[in-house]
């Protein structure tokens, strides 16, 4: 009914809130009574924003499907909206009800437990549009006469803490209860921008209790089988005692009690008072991660709680399984840890008072993801969010968590691996999805970030700054880190000017192109400068140093005999002491022992049981991928040892992506399923087979149709392999064999 552009202006004029004094957790209660029409509803709509988060309800019903609306953006300049059919809903007039809470705008967030970030109170705004069949048209809006507050039912209501909530009518005191406080127009700062929203936050899997233990204190805990993010719902009708209190955590301590410690300062809890409310209850304006509930205030019932998966809706396209149970587990987990991680802005863990958009760890997972499920969308508007954050960066610098959290500059510790997640997101769009509106979009970021870097290298051609390195290598802490991380931090810098070449040169920026490409030789020099001795080797050798040497700086062909230098060193230590890398190499590490010649070595690690290894975590129950290699250490103790001698919080999550970057490897080399050229309008398939695994097969959703390979190794070493592409094709083969392929079936035997 409206434009984009009149929409966008009637909500800036449309923004309301209270003046209540600022308390965290409070929520807002506005009403606004529809009446019925001089004739039918031909057309109504509802486009409604905030400051905050909002859940709006038309007669009691939600509208919509998606959650912790209107999203996650940096306010200053970036704020999204919803547009609601609300047609049905007012053939004889309803109600419209919207609760408002501070979200990430004002309310607790980060891990420094910062308050009102983006502004001193949350602010809502809507505007209802509608059309009767007799032609007349009638608007509505948050700034009506007739808009009011209500009482809200919250005592609290946050991100990490949880909700406290009463039911209408429930019974007893209610000492927290919030005062009323009308509705007054909002005179704070709008946003820059205010935009339709693109991706959006909705429920997913349904988890049933898959065990359930009445203890002894009264508490009852729930094992729903699976770590995840999202929220419990609740059947109030089942509850017995005047409220039930939901704890949530991802492990169970010795005694078979809730483990919590690793949430830090989140107390992710729910309290629901009960009283006459009837039908399904959930939370509003929080999530949490979890494997495990404890339930308090009521006996165990069947059918009292369930489990709810809440991520980004995205269209899946990939799928993995094979001969090899712990490795399908391996695959799920990493999957699971994409959805519990995908929730608005690419986080870094679901459970902690954290739950921040970490540039690094982003980018580290960005590829696995984009095969797991059609991430273009999701990354886009996270590459937006970069543009934004940056804008108030002094230096043009990208943060390490975007959204930011206001105004900075590079900072003491100078983040390079996460902030090439600038250059690196928009070249892994243009590579899988052939859509090169990424690089357009963020080349200007892209530039200002590199140009950062090149500041800061100066006439040494590298930027040697303070750093964290190939983060969370085993048994290096940040002190360690931060003295021997420039060969990691470096090799991105050079990385980035690749990209920036790479991108100047396909949007036709003919001098930047040529100005990039000499600093990107000049940056590799002096990489092998500093880094490399006479014989091409690595001075300062670790695992997590060669693999990006290896990737992201030495070529194969003209860096011959240092890229093959390099390769021994990073060989001969992963056969002494096993996989050695952190959260960039551990990606990386598989396919470059592969394309060196060591396929047996790499499936080695991938079937290593010792930690670190994947199995490991697989063998010791894992169901998602844990932050650290041993965050449950061999004697079954959790590792809450602190990362420095300065920190003083338990850094444990188990439920981070990063070493599932795993997932690339099964997608690009057990199963073989590549591009040739952007957008997969080419495909090489290449897959690598190892007796351990028996068979392997899945399938890629590309943009120009499904991709399938499926292989079979006989006892006999007679190997089969079928494939299904949509777009020419080469095949290359375990015996060396090299087939062209027309769009369609095939079936290859040959034997090894």
């Amino acid at each position: 009914m409206m434009g984009n552009e009149e929409t966008v202006q009637a909500l800036r004029a449309a923004f309301i809130t209270t003046e209540r004094p600022y308390r965290e957790g409070t929520v807002e209660v506005f009403e606004q009574a529809i009446e019925a029409g001089p004739a039918p509803v031909a057309e109504a709509e509802l486009a409604i924003t905030a400051l905050g988060m909002y859940e709006a309800e038309l007669d009691g019903r939600k509208l919509g499907e998606a959650f912790l609306t209107p999203g996650f953006t940096y306010y200053p300049y970036d704020l999204h909206y919803q547009v609601y059919d609300v047609t049905d809903a007012l053939a004889v007039g309803a109600t419209l009800r919207v609760y408002l809470g501070q979200g990430w705008y004002c309310g607790r967030f980060t891990c420094e437990n910062e308050t009102q970030i983006w502004g001193e109170r949350p602010a809502v705004s809507w505007v209802l549009r509608i059309r009767y069949e007799d032609g007349t048209e009638r608007c509505l809006t948050a700034r009506d006469a007739d808009v009011v507050a209500v009482p809200s039912p919250y005592d609290y209501a946050g991100l990490y803490d949880g909700e406290v909530y009463w039911a209408r009518g429930a019974a007893g005191e209610r000492p927290d209860a919030p005062a009323v406080f009308p509705p007054v127009p909002f005179e704070g700062a709008l946003p820059e921008t205010i935009e339709p929203s693109t991706t959006s936050v909705t429920l997913h899997e349904t988890l049933e209790p898959q065990q359930v233990t009445e203890r002894a204190d009264g508490t009852t805990i729930v094992d729903f089988g699976q770590n995840m993010a999202g929220i419990v719902e609740i059947d109030p009708a089942l509850i017995e005692g005047a409220a039930l209190t939901v704890r949530h955590g991802e492990l169970l301590n010795p005694d078979g009690s809730l483990y919590t410690a690793n949430l830090r300062t989140a107390r992710a809890t729910i309290v629901y008072h009960k009283g006459e409310e009837r039908g399904t209850w959930r939370p509003r304006f929080t999530y949490m991660g979890f494997r495990y509930v404890e339930l308090s205030g009521t006996p165990w019932r069947p059918g009292l709680v369930r489990a709810r998966a809440l991520y980004t809706d995205m269209p899946r396209t990939g799928t993995f399984s094979c001969g090899d149970e712990r490795v399908n587990r391996l695959y799920e987990n990493q999957l699971w840890t994409q959805r519990s991680n995908y929730v608005e802005v690419p986080t870094d863990c679901p459970q902690r008072d954290e739950r921040q958009g970490y540039t690094g760890d982003g980018h580290a997972f960005a590829r696995t993801a984009a095969y797991n499920y059609d991430t273009e969308a999701f990354l886009e508007k996270f590459l937006k969010d970069v543009r934004m954050s940056q804008r108030d960066n002094s230096e043009g610098y990208v943060a390490a968590s975007v959204p930011a959290t206001g105004p900075a500059g590079v900072g003491f510790v100078g983040m390079q691996e996460w902030a090439s997640a600038d250059t690196i997101m928009p070249e892994l769009i243009y590579d899988q999805f052939g859509d090169r509106t990424a690089f357009e979009a963020q080349y200007d970021s892209m530039r200002a970030m590199v140009d950062c870097k090149l500041k800061h290298a100066g006439d040494a051609g590298l930027w040697f700054g303070v750093n964290l390195g190939d983060w969370l290598a085993p048994g290096h802490d940040i002190a360690w880190a931060a003295q021997h991380n420039a060969p990691v931090s470096c090799a991105f810098m050079v990385n980035d000017l690749r990209i920036m070449v790479r991108a100047a040169e396909l949007l036709g920026h003919d001098e930047d192109a040529a100005t990039y490409r000499g600093h990107l030789e000049r940056a590799h020099g002096a990489y092998r400068a500093a880094f490399l001795d006479e014989d091409g080797r690595l001075k300062d050798f670790y695992q997590g140093a060669a693999v990006m040497a290896l990737v992201l700086v030495l070529d194969r062909e003209r860096d011959q005999g240092a890229w093959q230098a390099v390769f021994a060193q990073l060989v001969d230590d992963v056969r002494a002491n096993g996989m050695q890398t952190g959260f960039y190499a551990t990606a990386h590490l598989l396919p470059v022992l592969v394309e060196g010649g060591e396929e047996r070595l790499a499936f080695d690690v991938l079937f290593s049981t010792d930690c670190p290894g994947w199995l490991y975590q697989v063998e010791r129950g894992a169901t998602t991928i844990w932050e650290r290699w041993d965050a449950i250490r061999p004697d079954g103790t959790v590792n809450e040892e602190r990362t420095s001698d300065q920190s003083s919080e338990n850094m444990v999550s188990f439920n981070h992506y990063a070493f599932g970057s795993v997932g690339e490897f099964l997608y690009r080399y057990v199963l073989g399923i590549r591009p040739l050229e952007p957008g997969f309008t080419s495909v090489l398939i290449e897959p690598h087979v190892d007796a351990r695994l028996g068979h392997a097969e899945g399938i890629y959703r590309s943009r120009v149709g499904e991709i399938r390979v499926a292989w079979e190794l006989a006892a006999d070493g007679a190997l089969t392999v079928e494939v299904e592409v949509p777009a020419p094709a080469v095949v290359r083969l375990p015996d060396g064999t090299e087939h062209e392929a027309d769009p369609g079936s095939h079936r290859y035997t040959v034997r090894l």
